[in-house]
């Protein structure tokens, strides 16, 4: 699709756009009018009439704080449809007819025409012109509802959908959904353009064989089941690449929380394995008009606070992905409580302080750094003077105590009121206080006195945050950081190898995705302290009586309530995990809480699964669905590869899995695979010199695709070559498509890890047009420059 053909459709929705926004400044501006109308009418000074000006403020300010909170990202989706059975028109100013007329489709020798009738913008208000005709539909009405429903099985009267991306009143992309790709559809005398994957199916379905239309009516009938199928329990949805899985889930999503909006008020959330694959899902789903009601995160953004930056080799990840972290998780943020050596790599002055430290003394510097926590100095003795004794804990006590507190099941922050009581019995019966009264009643008056007196002094608080601290989940695994901790926690379950990589890897800046999963468990098992609100300060202003009294008080934005729902929401009503067949189980154990009562949509491919060990990422997936019976649907028909690059593709598919069958591809361009091998020993030199190649051969998007050690080097290599290519690690190009995709030595993606070569049968077919593949040395290509692994 030539780029100014979607330069000049995001230039009309822009069009478009400006209007909605002038004519929502008018409205404001009529808004402030009445409101300083209304002020005026005070000056009348009848009951009457100051009681319609309280009522015609209020109005006034109600519109006027909703129009000022919808201000942003105001638009988001547009149908077009043909003529309707009826001309009745609802209160909104559109057509209410479901079913297109009769004769509003054309048949003739060419083939089905039709002309576009009407065209609505959804979006979060309505908004009519000054003639009442709409300008946005509101996504509640009647009106909107084709926008959600219509599917290529049963349309109705839409011909397009097309999703709107937009940031603020500037108009970012438009994505495309035909649903009559067999009809020629025509609008102000001009063939309706279509952008994105609808182009496609515009293509297919516009081919003048009956078998391809045949193809495409077989595309949107197994899409469509997926999208309508019940919401209930999980929906499990497998399909190799290019079938539309991705795509599927999503309008399943929009179509699910249209058709039971107050099952979903708990919320969706949309899990990707990746931050680019993030930017593509948001655009085929756009906001649905409700702040906070679909989160999409990649997984290594979904603990709050944190962000995966670095990744970690493929050696490492193996480890911290298994369930055997589950282990040495469990006890590290126990033995995080005891005093060790500080990380090798935490350069920061150690306190210098007694390790008898004991109550009544001065206590250890406090740092704020992540790690400090877990790598304080613990004190060894206690000693606190009470009914006129001295009375001492040492070591050996301490230690008794802490193992029996730690003998719970309970997260481990909230084991401490547990030891301090311990703490405190310990004390009590030192005291020998508790034989003085054979009253009950005095006796607990007693211990109640001393509990009170002991707990009330600021030296025993410094001592119990010395010796048991509330732990962060980055304090744990900065301690985890140190070679000799780590192995003595994970002895049995790791080998020394093992922890001699991971501890190097956490002791890093930056964190990697599987971190990021650590730290979720991490949070689990230490918990979070339970803390009592603060009670709001009563603003003076809010017991004035009055005219202020009538005024709407300003009401969080849309932004700020999105982020604040977002930051509350720790579980979701329905969860949809997009390249599930990637998850480690230490992700499917972070995803699975925030799903614990949810409905599930998953959507994955064994074939193109990146984990090396796929039976254990198994068994953590269903102990994260539970019992919940499963509905599966298998996706079989590739419609964005070529036959040529499918059937290349096909030959590694042979080799990662013997047997599997790969979904069968729609369309020939007649373009073979280039093949390539290295000139001269220039690497830079001939990957470059391919991408300009294709960047002349498409009009679109060209991604070069390495092993993940060449992310950098290919950025640099692609430098000057404008940003229709772009640079992928192996790992970062599932789900994504370009229009031409050149990998690079397939002998080093294959050799990355034991998943490789289904990590390059993903490279293989990210392709809608042309591939081209550059062999090296390792590769061993023949004559024609076919490496090793893509021959017969």
């Amino acid at each position: 699709m030539p780029s100014g053909t979607r330069d000049r459709e995001i230039g009309v929705e822009q069009h478009h756009l400006d209007q909605v926004y002038r004519r929502l400044e008018e409205k404001i501006h009529e808004a402030e009018f009445l409101m300083d109308d209304a002020a005026k009418r005070g000056q009348v000074g009848t009951p009457g009439a100051l009681a319609e000006r309280d009522a015609q403020v209020f109005r006034a300010g109600v519109h006027l704080n909703r129009l000022n909170n919808e201000f942003e990202d105001f638009l988001f989706g547009r149908i077009d449809l043909l003529q309707g059975k009826d001309g009745k028109k609802g209160p909104d100013g559109a057509y209410t007819a479901v079913e297109p007329a009769e004769g509003a489709i054309r048949e003739d020798e060419t083939g089905k025409h039709a002309d576009i009738a009407e065209t609505l913008h959804i979006g979060r208000i309505g908004v009519l012109d000054s003639d009442y005709s709409p300008l946005v539909i509101d996504w509640r009405a009647p009106a909107a509802a084709p926008f959600y429903r219509s599917t290529p099985v049963d349309p109705g009267r839409v011909v397009r959908r097309r999703v709107i991306r937009s940031k603020g009143r500037r108009v970012l992309g438009v994505e495309d959904d035909l649903m009559r790709p067999e009809i020629t559809a025509r609008l102000g005398g001009e063939e309706l353009p279509v952008i994105g994957d609808g182009a496609l199916m515009a293509a297919l379905g516009q081919a003048r064989s009956h078998s391809m239309r045949d193809i495409v009516a077989s595309i949107q009938a197994e899409q469509d089941k997926v999208i309508r199928a019940p919401a209930a329990s999980v929906t499990y949805v497998e399909g190799g690449p290019g079938t539309g899985k991705t795509a599927v889930a999503l309008h399943r999503a929009a179509f699910l929380l249209y058709q039971d909006r107050r099952r979903y008020a708990g919320g969706i959330l949309i899990v990707s394995p990746t931050p680019l694959l993030v930017a593509y899902t948001e655009g085929v789903l756009p906001s649905l008009g409700e702040e906070g009601q679909v989160a999409i995160r990649a997984v290594g953004s979904l603990v709050d606070g944190a962000e995966a930056t670095v990744y970690d080799s493929p050696a490492v990840a193996r480890v911290k992905g298994s369930s055997r972290m589950l282990k040495v998780l469990r006890k590290a943020a126990r033995g995080a409580l005891e005093q060790g050596p500080a990380p090798r790599g935490d350069r920061r002055p150690r306190p210098a302080v007694d390790e008898q430290l004991a109550f009544g003394e001065p206590e250890p510097e406090a740092g704020g750094e992540a790690g400090d926590e877990a790598t304080r100095t613990t004190p060894t003795r206690l000693r606190v003077v009470a009914f006129g004794r001295r009375l001492e804990l040492e070591a050996a006590d301490l230690d008794r105590i802490r193992r029996a507190a730690l003998g719970g099941t309970a997260p481990v922050n909230l084991l401490r009121p547990r030891a301090r009581k311990l703490l405190l019995d310990a004390l009590w019966a030192q005291s020998g206080a508790a034989g003085r009264h054979s009253d009950p009643e005095l006796a607990a008056e007693l211990r109640s006195s001393f509990d009170d007196d002991i707990t009330s002094e600021d030296d025993f608080i410094r001592f119990l945050d010395a010796w048991w601290p509330e732990l962060t989940p980055r304090a744990v695994l900065a301690a985890m950081g140190d070679e000799r901790r780590l192995g003595r926690w994970a002895r049995r379950v790791l080998n020394p190898g093992e922890v001699r990589k991971v501890a190097r890897s956490l002791r890093r800046e930056g964190l990697s995705v599987h971190d990021v999963a650590l730290l979720d468990e991490l949070q689990a098992i230490l918990g979070t302290p339970h803390r009592p609100r603060k009670k709001r300060d009563l603003d003076p202003l809010d017991l004035l009586t009055g005219l202020e009294e009538l005024m709407p008080q300003r009401e969080e934005s849309r932004r700020e309530r999105a982020e604040r729902l977002a930051a509350e929401r720790t579980e979701y009503a329905h969860v949809i995990v997009d390249e599930a067949q990637d998850l480690t189980p230490m992700q499917w154990r972070m995803v699975g809480r925030r799903g614990r009562h949810a409905t599930w949509t998953v959507v994955g491919d064994p074939a193109q699964s990146s984990w090396s060990d796929p039976d254990e990422a198994a068994e953590a997936r269903d102990e994260a669905l539970g019992t919940r019976p499963r509905r599966r649907f298998t996706l079989t028909v590739n419609y964005r590869n070529p036959s040529e690059i499918a059937e290349l593709a096909a030959k590694v598919l042979a080799l990662a899995m013997p047997g599997a069958e790969s979904p069968s591809a729609v369309r020939s361009t007649g373009v073979e695979p280039r093949f390539a091998v290295v000139r001269d020993g220039d690497l830079a030199a001939t990957v470059r010199d391919e991408a300009a190649r294709l960047l002349d051969r498409v009009d679109g998007t060209v991604g070069v695709v390495v092993a993940m050690n060449r992310r950098e080097q290919a950025a640099r290599w692609l430098d000057g070559l404008g940003d229709r290519v772009v640079a992928l690690g192996s790992l970062e190009a599932k789900g994504l498509e370009y229009d031409a995709t050149l990998v690079v030595s397939p002998a080093e993606i294959a050799d990355e890890s034991p998943a490789g070569l289904r990590v390059l049968y993903v490279a293989l077919t990210r392709a809608t047009q042309q591939l081209t593949v550059v062999s090296g040395e390792r590769d061993e290509p023949d004559a024609e420059g076919v490496p090793d692994l893509l021959r017969d």
